[in-house]
């Protein structure tokens, strides 16, 4: 069946944009099944970057805290725990620029299927990634000496990264789409994140960065994501970060899904 006989998403009803939601997942799963290195990162990203920071700026910034690398544990653990979704959202888009390289997008575009339930797949997938990231960040966590002193918070904790890195998602969905190779779009995701991680409170308080760089932090979503995690999971305030994280999750999904999903009907 050509792409030009295919059924336009406005024809197919909800339910059918679930079933072929579902489909996709599992397929997706079966392959993540039949290639189980691709969850490599998924395992060794949290414990990469847990032992590093607290075993090398631990000492340091605990002590600025005031209570040493055992402060430095409760402080960085909810920051790592909010860029699980970043990091992921950065994976997805590489990983849809290599499925449209490799032909299997052609051919999902072939199908009767709507072409919203490719990205949603996509991104129903990574979730289930960034929910195994941060269980075995949790475990690591615990070893090093983290606390979890409220349990709901934790569980809040988690729902708000994936609802942050989910609409964080369809950013790179996009880019998965309009950039010509897998390596573009992992040096786009590089150039945006890294300042993103590092100009935030993520590792360390901002209280001692120059004023331009925290009037930068104030504004930086990440920030208000690890801070609004912190409040949840160890104490402190949660609503204004809260509040800003929602928001700027509603906004990015709101602006970007409907040009990702534009996108990939039109990708000649």
């Amino acid at each position: 069946m050509s792409a030009a006989t295919v059924q336009p998403d406005a024809r197919i009803s909800p339910r059918a944009h679930l079933r072929h939601t579902g489909a996709l997942v599992r397929r997706n799963l079966l392959w993540i099944r039949q290639d189980p290195e691709s969850m490599f990162d998924a395992l060794l990203f949290p414990i990469v970057f847990t032992l590093l920071f607290v075993y090398v700026f631990g000492g340091s910034i605990g002590q600025s805290l005031g209570g040493g690398q055992q402060a430095y544990v409760q402080y960085v653990v909810p920051g790592l725990m909010a860029m699980m979704g970043m990091n992921m959202a950065q994976g997805v888009g590489t990983g849809f620029n290599q499925d449209f390289n490799s032909g299997v997008m052609d051919r999902f575009r072939s199908l009767p299927i709507g072409r919203g339930s490719v990205l949603f797949a996509k991104i129903a997938v990574e979730l289930l990634r960034m929910l195994f990231a941060t269980a075995v960040l949790m475990i690591v966590a615990v070893l090093v000496g983290f606390d979890v002193t409220d349990w709901a918070g934790l569980l809040a904790s988690v729902g708000l990264s994936a609802v942050f890195g989910s609409a964080l998602m369809w950013v790179f969905l996009t880019l998965g789409v309009v950039m010509k190779s897998a390596q573009a779009v992992q040096g786009m995701g590089f150039l945006v994140l890294m300042p993103l991680q590092f100009g935030s409170s993520i590792f360390a308080p901002t209280d001692s960065m120059p004023g331009w760089l925290q009037a930068f932090t104030d504004y930086n979503p990440l920030s208000s994501l690890a801070d609004a995690a912190r409040g949840l999971m160890v104490g402190g305030p949660v609503a204004h970060d809260l509040w800003v994280t929602l928001g700027w999750s509603v906004v990015l999904t709101a602006v970007m899904a409907p040009v990702a999903i534009h996108k990939f009907r039109t990708k000649h």
